[in-house]
Order: C-alpha cells, then structure tokens, then sequence
C-alpha cells in the first residue's frame, strides 16, 4: 500500500493566492493495473501559468495536471517505463502518482533523455532544459524564425523562459535586450549576456527605455508579461517585426480584466505578426531539442539558476513567492 501525499485547491483565488486556498491531504492509491505507472516525486515544478488557468473548470479540486514534476519509476506495468527510469509527468502537486494506463486521460509523461549527464541536476528538466526552456527554443525558431544580425526583446528576462531565450538570441548571433523588475535581475541578465538590461520598475518611461536600449527598433520581441509593457513594445517594433506570445504574467492576478490603447495602428502600419503559441505545439521535436541544450550547456553556453527550496509542505509558500517575483531563478520544490 503506498500513500501520496496531495495538496488540493480548496478554495479558487480571489485576486492574489493565499495560503488558505490550499489543504494538504493524504490518499492511498491503487494498485497498479496493466499499463500503470507509479511514479516518486524528486522535484516539482512551480510556474507563472499555474494562476492563468486555475479558473478554468477541469482544475477544480483536486489541483491537478497543472504542474510538471522530475520522477522515478518505483513500480511498473508498462514496458516503456520501466521501474528505476526517470520521467517528466504532468501530475500536479502530489508525492506519489499512479499514472493510468494509455488512454486521452492519461496525464503527458515522457522518458529523461538517456543522454542526460551525472553532473547536471536532474532539476533543470523542469526548468532551462525542460518546459521553459522549450518554450524558449521554439518560441525563437519557429515563431519568430530569428536570423543572425537581429534585434530582439525580451520581456520577464530574469525568469526561468525568458534568460533561455536571451541565451539562446546570442547562440545564433542576434542582439538582445532584456527588462526585468530588479537591479539584481538586471546584473545578472548583463551576466547571461544580454547586450543591454533595464529595470521596468524604474524607468520614467517605458517606451523611452525601450528606444535608448535599441534606437534602430526589435525586429523581434518575445512577449511574457502583457499589460502596458506590451503596448510601449508595438511602438518600438521595427515594419515586418514578429512578436511571440507565451505568456501575459501582469494581467494573472487581476480580478478585473486590464485595459490598454487599442493597438490596432500600430500593428497595421507597421505590418507586424503577432502569434500565440504553447510548447506543446512542437511536442514530437522534444528529445531532439533537449539535447541540442544539453550540448549547449557541456559547452558553456547556457547558464541556469534555481532557486530550490526542500520540502513539499513548502509548495503553496513557493508557489506565492514565485508569482510575487521573489527570488533570482526557476522556482523548485525537492521533495
């Protein structure tokens, strides 16, 4: 008989999370049935997206497939995951999951690259080579398709999505600049290597800081956070400039929705293309990309910091940090 422990979401947000929303509880699970999967949390993941889809009437209680988890195979009736083997799963916030057998509710759980080096944590496939960093990757090449020679912005540059994708700009040649909400952050973005950084807090204006930071206009702009950051960003875009959207982290823990210029002038005369995506789009290129990342880091060229906190009774605490913008780097739990 094993037991997991589970946070659940007792009661939905009201504006910021608190504490009280969630409870911890224990279950006993099920034996495992053909095809079945148990799987021991090591570490989970805590990511801005979480508070943008709680509403949502599929994450009700428990609080569930809504976060990633790095595992182990502690038991097996599934051939393609045997007992010892390392997965990414999306579980939510538990200790212990049966993961059912094949099916359309079957929760996304992948194999860890068996390529995957001793000496790099097993963390980071939740954070620069996981999610994030995928995110990242496809959001440069196959949105916004970036040449060598070209400007991008980055918002949200200090988090876990948007340091990979500084990162990645200068792999391929390109200039990139970066806002963050701290000096610290910005140190460390100029650290990554960021041609230049600016604290969005402190500025007098936006579209000014913007304009300094790159007079000649972004041929690209990666676009993380919404609100009135993405409005003085339309205005800076060079004609035919192309702006990826993986996020809108300003607007997450409204209660009411934000209003901003209709952007529409900026976007036709400057002919700009605006598209959406989530990295689940490029899902059969996954293996191949983490470990084009993998390489890249042996090699030096992609840095990643976490921030990893022990204990799994911690994860509501973290979960509220994270959204807050505490803390220099991807938000951990090790169980």
């Amino acid at each position: 008989m094993v037991k997991a422990k589970t946070w659940i979401l007792k009661k939905h947000f009201d504006g910021f999370p608190k504490e009280s929303n969630f409870e911890l509880k224990e279950e006993v699970l099920p034996e495992l049935q053909d095809g079945d999967v148990l799987v021991e949390a090591v570490y989970l993941s805590l990511d801005p997206y979480m508070k943008s889809v709680h509403k949502q009437k599929q994450f009700i209680s428990p609080y569930k497939y809504l976060n990633l988890l790095s595992g182990r195979v502690v038991k097996s009736k599934d051939p393609a995951f045997p007992e010892g083997c390392y997965v990414v799963a999306n579980c939510g916030w538990r200790t212990h999951s049966v993961i059912t057998a094949k099916g359309p509710a079957r929760p996304i759980m992948t194999r860890i690259v068996s390529e995957w080096p001793s000496d790099i944590s097993m963390s980071l496939a939740l954070g620069s080579l996981g999610m994030p960093g995928l995110t990242g990757l496809y959001g440069l090449e196959e949105v916004c398709k970036i040449q060598s020679g070209e400007t991008i912005l980055v918002s949200a540059a200090a988090g876990a999505v948007g340091a990979m994708v500084g990162q990645i700009c200068k792999i391929k040649g390109c200039k990139v600049v970066g806002s963050a909400g701290g000096d610290d952050k910005v140190a460390y973005l100029k650290e990554l290597g960021f041609d230049q950084a600016f604290n969005y807090k402190t500025v007098p204006s936006l579209e000014e800081a913007l304009k300094n930071a790159s007079p000649e206009g972004y041929d690209c702009y990666f676009e993380s956070v919404g609100g009135p950051f993405f409005t003085a960003a339309l205005k800076n875009m060079k004609p035919g400039g192309r702006i990826a959207v993986c996020g809108a982290i300003a607007t997450y823990n409204d209660t009411t929705p934000q209003m901003c210029p209709y952007p529409h002038h900026e976007i036709i005369t400057r002919q700009l293309k605006i598209e959406g995506f989530m990295v689940s789009s490029w899902q059969h290129k996954d293996e191949e990309s983490v470990k084009r990342m993998l390489k890249w880091m042996k090699e030096g060229k992609l840095k990643a910091k976490e921030v990893v906190t022990v204990g799994f009774e911690n994860m509501p605490a973290v979960f509220i940090r994270m959204l807050k913008g505490d803390g220099l780097g991807k938000a951990i739990v090790k169980v």
